[in-house]
């Protein structure tokens, strides 16, 4: 029972916060007190900052921003997300709670019900509506940016930043980040340029993480429980392990099982599956590792499903599925298969026949009724979707994911499992970072299901355990600004507030802000530097004569005297007039005044002190000088390429838009200069549907590191391949212009997707396409969505009618089939 003080807390609570009481009534689970506090910022009409652990539950400030506006019979609340799966699990999850008719979702590729007074939506759609001056923003009152830490992502980070910049003033921002290590600083930053915004900061898992290690079949803790948490020593065991050898350790294992199994009176236990048994040979010299589906059954045997294995490979992945079904496990019953066949077969019910064979649907339902499942990114998203509703709806028991599956999808399981600490990043083998440790292990344990969550590292040979430790125990990483200006968003702003405006705006971003906090450190430095250059020279001063002068005589000998003697093989004419000059320094030194003085060599230590620290000094000064707006001054550089290309004018003192520039305020992407300088050329005139599509292709595709140029071969036979020349011409052009002007320049386009997309836009069977492509369904589903994006801006933007009608013939020959299927 409590305390009369705690029960006067509560109404004195109550009654300042009663929509946050009321709110916390409807909750499954009582409210921890960072969403507490989160709730009062938000009531109190501030905005807020909650950064918090992986499956903490920050979404609940999110959903309370959207109860608020909800309250009002006008208000508005958008929830942006960075992943159209995200978009859709939030869109369903809000539909549950109110309606149908009040919830909208708007993906770039799904509109419902956009005009709603509850929009779920990606990052850049609300960064184009804003731009466009959306009547939609009218009366919001509420932006809720989920995994706002995607804002250091290098591709699609500035989009955050611009919507933060840009939302009108009354609008209220909830940002809800995983947990960052410099969450003050970003805070400090939103309360900048929003102003009144709240940093909310808990590192405490809801449920708790016990950390193990898999060596061999047995599961030690990595940390010593009986040193307590503060200190998180590691076990002790696995220090002697690492360094034993492997024999050493297998002689241990084996006389604890002799002695296990006389005091049973027992044969010894059986071997593992696969009849591997143990390694009796007093030379061996490493510790096995369990197969996957011996790794499964131990797991199943302790209690520890469901468990997300985390392989950083798709290949991996569906191999570990396949040795898991070579191995007959089955972790389901005949209730929990059929409900499996049941919801598989309602969510692809308008998948066609011949494709399903296609994509392997078959061997894909009895794995999943098996209790087993494989999540990447070269699954077809329709697929991806099943696999994470069964997963949560605790049917399916084991998946093999890559790493995509921790950002931010609701799939948390009892266990996770990394069977390595590194991972291959395109060029090289990498170790994780603790940021990725902290991502990944975040999804063990369920809330109000489990007790702990558990993580699993498999022993690997060469491990150390303290490495690993070190990445379990930091549970932070630094959130770093990715912002660049670009084309279309130079065009918008100058549009929107003038140039030098614009300028200003730019230089309100959070790049500059952390670049300017540095330069506050680094003026520090200069500063403390100064005082103690003051200091040498007084040191130094030398009543002969100018010391400094004499310092700097024989600082010029000494380099150059040292550069004689490493550079014997000189040619001799350089040599000689290099001791020409030797012997002319040395005889102004000894004739300048300071030589004679008694203390010269103690005013020549100083000496050396003081200009070692003046080339510091003038190191740290530059570095100030190329921090100091550098985001502005990237900004006046694509500035200068808009005024040659004409898409910008000056008049006067005044930067306007041409007709040119206009259409580039409606062009996104990572390509808007090319796309817009394509149609101001008229370069794709003459392209028909499937060919128009080809090139969109082009323009978007990113071909993987390892493949090969393919060149001509593939490619759309007729008009394509001329347009296709120009536009690489025309590229080249501008990635000159581009570096001309001390900007990076642009990849060149890649066409190695160009004849599967034509093939498929004229109507193409799957089993053709994805053999010309020699990819996934997945994979070809996304670059095909993104080719409709640039496809929909193309048949919105083009002035030629005729093209325009192209770009909705070629949009449409390209949405259809898998590309088509939602799950919405």
């Amino acid at each position: 029972m409590s305390s009369p003080s705690d029960r006067y807390a509560q109404a004195q609570d109550a009654a300042s916060h009663p929509q946050t009481v009321a709110f916390a009534a409807r909750q499954r689970f009582q409210l921890d007190p960072f969403q507490v506090a989160g709730c009062h910022a938000l009531e109190n009409g501030r905005s807020v900052l909650v950064a918090a652990p992986t499956g903490a539950g920050k979404t609940i400030v999110g959903e309370f921003a959207i109860h608020l506006a909800m309250q009002s019979p006008t208000d508005k609340a958008f929830y942006t997300t960075p992943m159209k799966a995200l978009s859709n699990q939030k869109f369903r999850e809000l539909v549950d709670v109110y309606g149908p008719d009040e919830v909208g979702l708007l993906t770039g590729d799904t509109n419902i019900n956009g005009n709603a007074r509850i929009v779920v939506m990606t990052t850049e759609v609300l960064r184009n509506m804003i731009y466009a001056d959306s009547a939609a923003l009218r009366d919001l009152r509420y932006v809720v940016m989920d995994e706002v830490h995607y804002l250091a992502d290098r591709f699609r980070g500035a989009v955050w930043e611009e919507v933060i910049i840009h939302l009108p003033p009354r609008v209220r921002l909830v940002s809800l980040s995983a947990t960052v290590s410099n969450a003050e600083e970003f805070g400090d930053w939103l309360d900048t340029v929003r102003g009144d915004t709240e940093v909310i900061v808990s590192e405490v898992r809801p449920v708790p993480l016990e950390q193990h290690v898999l060596v061999r079949d047995d599961l030690l803790p990595l940390f010593d429980d009986r040193a307590g948490l503060a200190t998180a020593q590691v076990n002790q065991e696995l220090m002697r392990i690492r360094s034993f050898t492997g024999s050493t350790y297998e002689a241990n294992r084996q006389a604890q099982s002799y002695r296990s199994n006389r005091h049973a009176g027992r044969q010894a236990q059986r071997p593992p599956r696969g009849g591997r048994r143990p390694v009796r040979s007093a030379n061996a010299r490493r510790i096995e590792r369990m197969d996957r589906p011996d790794v499964v059954e131990l797991l199943e045997r302790s209690s520890l499903l469901p468990a997300i294995f985390f392989i950083f490979s798709r290949v991996g992945c569906d191999a570990a599925v396949q040795q898991v079904r070579r191995a007959g496990i089955r972790l389901t019953s005949n209730e929990e298969r059929a409900e499996i066949r049941a919801i598989v077969e309602e969510r692809t019910r308008t998948l066609q026949d011949e494709d399903l064979g296609v994509l392997g649907y078959w061997e894909w339902l009895d794995n999943l009724e098996r209790g087993v499942a494989a999540h990447h990114a070269g699954l077809l998203p329709a697929f991806k979707e099943v696999v994470e509703e069964l997963f949560q709806r605790k049917l399916v028991k084991v998946v093999f994911a890559t790493e995509t599956l921790a950002l931010g999808i609701n799939m948390p399981a009892r266990t996770v499992v990394l069977e390595k600490m590194e991972k291959f990043n395109g060029e090289a083998r990498v170790a994780i970072t603790s940021g990725e440790y902290t991502q990944l292990t975040g999804r063990a344990g369920r809330r109000g299901i489990d007790v702990e969550g558990h993580a699993v590292v498999q022993w690997t040979e060469g491990m150390d355990p303290q490495a690993v430790a070190a990445l379990a125990s930091r549970r932070t990483y630094p959130l770093n600004s990715s912002f660049r200006p670009t084309y279309n968003m130079a065009v918008n702003l100058i549009d929107m507030f003038g140039k030098g405006r614009a300028r200003q705006i730019l230089e309100s971003s959070f790049a500059q802000f952390q670049a300017d906090r540095a330069v506050v450190g680094l003026a520090r430095q200069v500063r403390e530097a100064e005082e103690s250059l003051a200091g040498y020279r007084s040191a130094m001063a030398c009543e002969h004569g100018d010391f400094p002068e004499y310092a700097a005589i024989r600082r010029e000998l000494s380099d150059l005297e040292k550069k004689n003697r490493q550079d014997a093989n000189a040619p001799r004419a350089a040599r000689d007039k290099r001791m020409k000059r030797i012997q002319s320094l040395r005889t102004q030194m000894q004739r300048h005044p300071c030589h004679r003085c008694p203390d010269r060599e103690a005013h020549a230590r100083w000496a050396e002190r003081y200009w070692k620290l003046k080339r510091q000094t003038d190191r740290t000064r530059r570095q100030i000088e190329n921090r100091t707006g550098t985001v502005a001054r990237v900004f006046d550089r694509v500035v200068e390429v808009l005024e040659t290309l004409d898409y910008l004018r000056r008049d006067d003192d005044e930067t306007l838009l041409t007709e040119a520039g206009r259409t580039m305020r409606r062009i996104y992407g990572e390509r808007d200069l090319l796309v817009a300088e394509s149609l101001r050329q008229d370069l794709w005139k003459s392209l028909d549907a499937p060919s128009l599509a080809a090139m969109a292709c082009c323009l978007v595709y990113e071909p993987r590191r390892d493949e090969s140029n393919t060149g001509e071969r593939g490619l759309p036979r007729g008009p394509f391949r001329a347009a296709y020349d120009r536009t690489t011409a025309l590229w080249a052009e501008l990635d000159d212009l581009e570096r001309d002007h001390q900007l990076p320049g642009s990849e060149p386009l890649a066409a190695g997707l160009a004849g599967a997309m034509h093939t498929w836009a004229r109507g193409g069977t799957l089993d053709r396409v994805l053999i010309d492509a020699d990819m996934a369904a997945g994979d070809f589903v996304r670059w095909a969505k993104q080719t409709i994006d640039l496809l929909d801006q193309l048949s919105i933007v083009a002035e030629d009618p005729a093209l325009a009608r192209t770009a909705r013939l070629a949009l449409d020959g390209v949405r259809r089939g898998i590309v088509a299927y939602s799950s919405m």
